[in-house]
């Protein structure tokens, strides 16, 4: 009896899990399945009260006019370029540096740990005036390297990979000295692949951040053809008046390769999220 009644009281309280998370789903993919529906949609029925929600006749030039009053072109290349620069340094510069203050002792490591994690605590507008002046210093304001060039090591990276890199047992890096090899082969042969599962989950978060970043570009960027994808969107917005159809047309043509990626990679991009979330 009591046995029964346990599986009936988890049967409901899995309902009720359940339920919650279709009721969440749904909460999220309504506004963008409304963004697609505005791009087919004509201008006076995307601003039309009451709210129509289909459009009377399926219109695709929204598509058409958003190339031709943007260069979603450059917009591509500079996002693709920028994203893969902020996913490939960070990979690999912070593994350098986790894996050095994980196992490397040297003088000032604890606090020189504790300075690189308290960065995360500051947000990052803090960080666009002296980022600003510095790349000004330099001459790289208004150029696709500025995009870039402020996100060579990530904080977060470095904080998730020295707790695997701590987490993995010393007797594998003695073995590999006893067999001849020194600091950088044992890093590179031997403790990187063991933590491939973080690599993943980083690899995916900031390809993501990176892919969506709007301030930064807005900021060091002002000629059409240096902006990213969600800083030249932000040109379709106007101070009096907004083309909704065309502006949700080139939304959808930003977010593309990211559910492309998505399904290409969706087992991979479930568990390193996960993974990441469980060992933080």
């Amino acid at each position: 009896m009591a046995k029964s009644q346990a599986v009936a009281a988890r049967s409901r309280s899995n309902w009720i899990i359940h339920l919650v998370l279709i009721a969440a789903s749904v909460v999220m993919i309504v506004p963008f399945i409304w963004m697609i529906l505005t791009s087919f949609k004509t201008v006076t029925e995307a601003t039309q009260i009451p709210v129509k929600i289909f459009p009377a006749n399926p219109d695709w030039s929204s598509y058409a006019k958003a190339f031709e009053k943007s260069d979603f072109g450059h917009y591509y290349l500079n996002t693709i370029f920028a994203a893969f620069m902020k996913t490939l340094f960070p990979v690999i510069f912070s593994s350098m540096a986790a894996y050095a203050f994980a196992r490397i002792k040297f003088p000032g490591r604890t606090l020189l740990f504790f300075i690189i994690i308290s960065v995360m605590m500051v947000p990052n507008p803090v960080f666009y005036t002296p980022q600003y002046l510095l790349m000004s210093n330099w001459g790289l304001v208004n150029t696709v390297t500025a995009l870039w060039i402020c996100s060579l090591v990530s904080p977060f990276a470095t904080f998730l990979l020295r707790q695997f890199f701590i987490g993995i047992s010393q007797e594998l890096e003695e073995a590999a000295i006893l067999d001849g090899c020194n600091p950088f082969q044992t890093f590179r042969y031997i403790m990187l692949p063991l933590v491939k599962s973080a690599l993943v989950a980083i690899v995916i978060i900031q390809l993501l951040w990176s892919w969506n970043e709007l301030q930064w570009p807005l900021i060091i960027n002002s000629s059409p053809d240096k902006l990213t994808l969600s800083s030249g969107l932000s040109t379709l917005v106007s101070m009096f008046s907004t083309n909704y159809p065309i502006l949700m047309a080139g939304a959808i043509m930003a977010v593309i390769p990211m559910i492309v990626l998505f399904f290409l990679f969706q087992k991979r991009f479930i568990e390193g999220v996960a993974f990441s979330a469980h060992k933080g």
